[in-house]
């Protein structure tokens, strides 16, 4: 019995020894996994055992670009031997836009929430002077953190409101005059150009007006920090005053009973009006204007360059009063990518300026998924989800990246490696000595081309 005893030991030990992890250094070429793994004798399994083995196999790396482009080929959902032709009736326009919706990557897998959302597909709101759509969780579920807006005023004016959230802005053409007053009584004006920022914190009473430096007026992006804002749900001087009783106004405001015999019956939103002066200033207030400005130049301020193409941050770091939202405004040259990297403590909503891109979300436990953008476009990345942006076009990429935070973060996936001990990052990754030696010690943040 107890030599009968010792081989069945033998070959259990044998068993658990070529089904245990492989160590580092294993061979770029070999692909050997536990379910084709054979008993061996101990002997043989000591002989072996300094030789690296994997126990699983080797990610592919066979292409995975977009099978065609905006301009190019009939879309089918087709990928190599995979796939077949549709039969049916199918929106050619909207397959042409997202190509790795209809043919995805063979690394994308299991199930990410839609991160995509036009706004040409959201409701307009048509008004004299102007109109606004949006973006929030009734269109786009995932983006939980963050609803947006796109605005457009000939020279008019959005008249006098406030949010009970605080109010991001970009402006991308025209400019727009901006005005507020704060809980102290201190003021501001300012003219807010393309590429500029504004921000009022919740409560903060504000205006907009499209001046008449251009004839068209402007048009900028509103950022809320809160998926479920509704831009319908703005509290406005027309519509709170149209709702006060007559009598009330007069005490308030000390006034005759003709004083308020004119007011709107309900909400003006946006309205004709005329352009205000450039050089407009402030009402003189007792108490002064307000400490930090609630606009900011990030048109002025140096782009970062990088061998791929350049990137801008702004945060509260150096736009002070702004401390719910932070942003990046990023271009990529064609055939560059925004490195692969990920936020750690806030999501990202993105909106497209220029060009064409292409960005895989990583969700954890085998999930991913790639999507399509193009100008005007929203795109949408949880917290600490892993992804990269890519030129996908032959032109110049430009999109901006907004974060429901106070200050900007990041964390570059070639930085955490280089910085990693080496024998740790090849025992994971099976890299050449070579390939660690060139990873690098700083963020690379835009990768050109190689």
């Amino acid at each position: 019995m107890i030599p009968f005893f010792s081989c069945l030991c033998s070959l259990y030990l044998a068993a658990c020894v070529a089904g245990a992890p492989a160590p580092s250094g294993v061979s770029s070429q070999s692909s050997v996994s536990p379910a084709s793994s054979t008993l061996a004798t101990a002997s043989s399994v000591t002989a072996s055992a300094a030789e690296p083995s994997a126990t699983v196999p080797f990610a592919s790396t066979e292409p995975n670009a977009p099978v065609w482009g905006l301009d190019s080929g009939t879309p089918q959902p087709i990928r190599g031997s995979l796939g077949a032709s549709v039969l049916g009736p199918n929106n050619l326009p909207l397959d042409r836009m997202s190509p790795d919706m209809l043919a995805p990557p063979t690394t994308d897998a299991g199930n990410v929430n839609n991160a995509k959302w036009p706004f040409a597909l959201s409701h307009n709101r048509l008004q004299t002077g102007g109109w606004a759509r949006q973006e929030n969780i009734g269109v786009m579920p995932i983006a939980t953190s963050l609803a947006g807006v796109n605005m457009r005023q000939v020279p008019s004016d959005r008249e006098l409101h406030w949010h009970s959230t605080s109010e991001w802005a970009y402006v991308l053409s025209g400019t727009t005059q901006v005005t507020a007053v704060n809980a102290e009584g201190q003021n501001f004006v300012a003219n807010v150009g393309p590429g500029d920022l504004w921000f009022f914190p919740p409560g903060i009473p504000h205006s907009l007006q499209a001046t008449n430096e251009s004839a068209d007026g402007s048009e900028f992006l509103l950022i809320f920090d809160d998926g479920a804002f509704s831009e319908d749900a703005t509290f406005l001087l027309t519509d709170w005053l149209s709702h006060v009783p007559a009598e009330v106004l007069q005490k308030n405001f000390q006034a005759s009973p003709d004083a308020f015999s004119h007011i709107p019956a309900k909400e003006l939103y946006i309205f004709p009006g005329s352009p205000p002066p450039l050089d407009a200033v402030a009402p003189s207030s007792p108490q002064g204007t307000v400490d930090n400005p609630y606009s900011f130049a990030l048109s002025k301020v140096n782009a970062t360059q990088h061998s791929g193409g350049t990137v801008k941050i702004v945060d509260s770091t150096t736009f002070i009063i702004s401390t719910t939202v932070a942003a990046a405004e990023v271009t990529v040259e064609p055939g560059a990518i925004r490195e692969l990297h990920w936020h750690p403590t806030m999501d990202e909503w993105s909106f497209f300026l220029e060009g064409t891109a292409r960005v895989t979300i990583f969700a954890s436990q085998g999930n991913a998924r790639t999507f399509d953008y193009q100008p005007g476009d929203i795109g949408f990345v949880p917290t600490a989800m892993g992804h990269y942006v890519e030129n996908t076009g032959n032109t110049t990429l430009k999109y901006l990246e907004i974060f429901n935070t106070d200050r900007f973060q990041d964390i570059s996936l070639n930085q955490w490696l280089a910085l990693t001990p080496p024998e740790l990052v090849k025992a994971h990754l099976q890299l050449s000595d070579e390939t660690i030696a060139s990873l690098s010690k700083t963020k690379p943040v835009v990768v050109g081309p190689n």
